[in-house]
């Protein structure tokens, strides 16, 4: 390096991220901090010396941080890039976020874990748009220091008039927001002036420059003082007297001897032991990923949260909350859609639209929607009490995100801002085990998709799995590969081994079915008579034929598992050197090289829903 920082390890760290519009000057302001603190290699810098002249300067910063050489061709810069250095004073993470306005997602997931934003503004420009986006967003998202940094002052001959217009104007938008603390830096990132080091070319500003306030600043470090929030992950069983619970501490710490509450069953229990990797500790804070054993034997899974015995996080199924709304597709009112919130999934729609916000003026708008980019405030339902903290309490525990069920991307993310009553027609209140989806009292049904490896059934299964967990219907999933892996792992791919793979399928099936459950069932299962046996035995039974012709199939081979055959590799391969015998009367048939995967769906999740009522 040129230079390298010493100091002890106790220098605190410091998160912060940088945002603004397009060509505002983010990364190459980043790239002078790395440069200026030292933080670059020698040899890294030479190369960027090289690729500067070649574009006739003398030093670019930006290209220590746009790593990809496509987007530097293009000019943009498209993901969240995180960056580290250091100082004598401090250790500092970086969140570099792109500027386009349809990443404005990038930027959300750069200010959950920020303790300070550097909000660029082109001196040129002044406020845009997109600037009052990022500042009311990271505002939302709690963080409570800005630094305004005034870029590209050299190309306004560095007039002080020009920085004063823009910082009035920014503080009389800030102003309802109430932030703890505002710098506002003029700077030229390009050269260096106020980055690093004070700039002789404004003598006019007396302020510190960007690094002085980022060495200096005292933000709230709130997260290893709150109440503790273990949600589990994983279980892991060493051995089958001892089960370990594997998780990311969200807050507060934990350890040896604790007594701790465990959410949903609320037992009560103490932590026996904390695992890091293979080292034991007495305790462990946030935001440490552990493992841990309980003196008691609770039957525990994903999705189940470990807290304080004396601090319960708040339960409920109707939440107020804000949402950053992410999808081109628009947020409509009592859609199902799914929550993420932290370890668990859960089943959720938006009931009520309260406003939307005038990203310019601040003020709430009456809406029936959202659109990409837009933020309102909403009520909220899932199928199933969830257990959080406000966001102004706990940042973990009280965001989420949203996911829509079918195409299985993030829409929204989203901000618990409190907890509400659940009103019945009348406005009452209703209990917490009052149902808001549609009943779940539905009859158990096997959903035997079956057809060609490659065909799509795995693709159509996962789909369908999550439009009716969506749905709040009670469904779980058979698929043939992880039952290859476990039940029927010793298992070869001869006729007797086939029909016995099936044959455990099914019983599997069944009892899953007799218990209320849908079961969906993705496997080749290539005889005819077979499929006839299972249907008998389990009777609650739905043909689902994944139909795609051989040609289609080996054109696809997401597996690889063509070529394999056509080598010699694998023998009796289905639709090769095996037939294939295809239903004669499937209750669905999907032709998925003729139609969409979304018509697929839609069809047998439309006849799963009318033969399970």
């Amino acid at each position: 390096m040129i230079s390298a920082a010493s100091s002890p390890e106790s220098r605190d760290l410091l998160r912060f991220l940088t945002a603004g519009s397009v060509d505002d000057g983010k990364s190459t302001l980043i790239g002078r901090l790395l440069h200026d603190s030292g933080a670059v290699f020698e040899d890294e810098l030479a190369a960027v010396h090289r690729t500067s002249k070649s574009r006739g300067s003398e030093f670019d910063p930006s290209l220590l941080t746009d790593g990809l050489k496509a987007e530097r061709e293009q000019g943009i810069t498209i993901d969240v890039a995180y960056r580290y250095f250091s100082t004598t004073r401090r250790k500092f993470i970086i969140a570099d976020t792109p500027g386009h306005e349809q990443y404005t997602r990038n930027m959300v997931t750069g200010a959950t874990t920020a303790d300070l934003a550097v909000l660029l503004v082109d001196a040129r420009k002044g406020i845009l748009t997109q600037t009052r986006r990022h500042l009311y967003t990271a505002w939302m998202l709690g963080i409570r220091n800005i630094i305004l940094a005034l870029n590209k002052m050299d190309l306004v001959n560095f007039d002080p008039e020009v920085f004063h217009r823009v910082k009035n104007a920014f503080l009389e938008y800030a102003a309802p927001l109430h932030f703890e603390d505002l710098q506002f830096v003029p700077i030229s990132a390009l050269d260096g002036d106020n980055v690093a080091k004070p700039s002789e070319r404004m003598p006019w500003y007396a302020g510190p420059s960007i690094l002085n306030v980022l060495e200096t600043v005292e933000t709230r470090r709130s997260s290893a003082l709150q109440n503790l929030r273990f949600p589990v992950q994983l279980v892991l069983r060493p051995n089958q007297d001892v089960r370990v619970y594997a998780g990311q501490i969200a807050s507060g710490s934990i350890s040896v001897g604790m007594e701790v509450v465990t959410l949903p069953s609320r037992q009560r229990t103490r932590i026996e032991r904390v695992f890091l990797h293979t080292t034991e500790l007495q305790e462990a804070f946030a935001p440490m990923s552990v493992a841990v054993s309980l003196r008691d034997h609770i039957d525990l899974g994903r999705g189940d949260l470990l807290c304080d015995a004396q601090a319960e996080p708040p339960e409920g199924r109707r939440f107020r909350a804000k949402l950053i709304w992410m999808s081109p597709a628009p947020m409509s009112l009592h859609e199902p859609y799914l929550m993420k919130h932290m370890t668990q999934m859960v089943c959720m729609r938006v009931t009520n639209l309260y406003h939307k916000l005038d990203i310019n003026t601040l003020d709430e708008l009456p809406a029936t929607g959202l659109k990409a980019n837009e933020i309102g405030e909403v009520s909220l339902e899932t199928h199933k009490p969830v257990f959080c903290d406000p966001y102004h309490v706990n940042k973990v525990t009280g965001s989420f995100i949203v996911i829509h069920p079918i195409q299985n991307n993030t829409v929204a993310v989203g901000i618990i801002v409190d907890n509400e009553p659940l009103p019945d027609a009348k406005g009452t209140n209703l209990s917490l085990e009052e149902p808001i989806f549609p009943s779940v009292n539905h009859r158990g049904l096997a959903v035997w998709m079956t057809g060609l490896s490659g065909a799509g059934k795995t693709t159509i299964c996962k789909a369908v799995y999550t439009e009716l967990l969506s749905r709040g219907i009670r469904v779980e999933m058979l698929d043939g590969d992880a039952i290859r892996q476990h039940i029927s792992r010793e298992l070869g791919f001869s006729k007797a081994d086939r029909v016995e793979n099936i044959r455990r399928i099914a019983y599997v099936a069944q009892l899953l079915t007799r218990n209320r459950v849908v079961a969906l069932v993705s496997a080749i299962s290539p005889y005819r008579e077979t499929r006839a046996e299972v249907r008998a035995e389990i009777g609650r039974f739905m043909e689902v034929y994944v139909n795609a012709p051989v040609e289609v199939c080996e054109q696809r081979d997401p597996k690889g598992l063509y070529k394999r055959a056509r080598k010699g590799e694998i023998r009796g391969f289905t639709g090769l050197d095996d037939p294939y015998e295809p239903p004669s009367f499937p209750e669905v048939e999907c032709r998925t090289a003729e139609e969409s995967v979304k018509e697929s769906i839609d069809k047998v999740v439309a006849a799963i829903l009318a033969a399970i009522q």
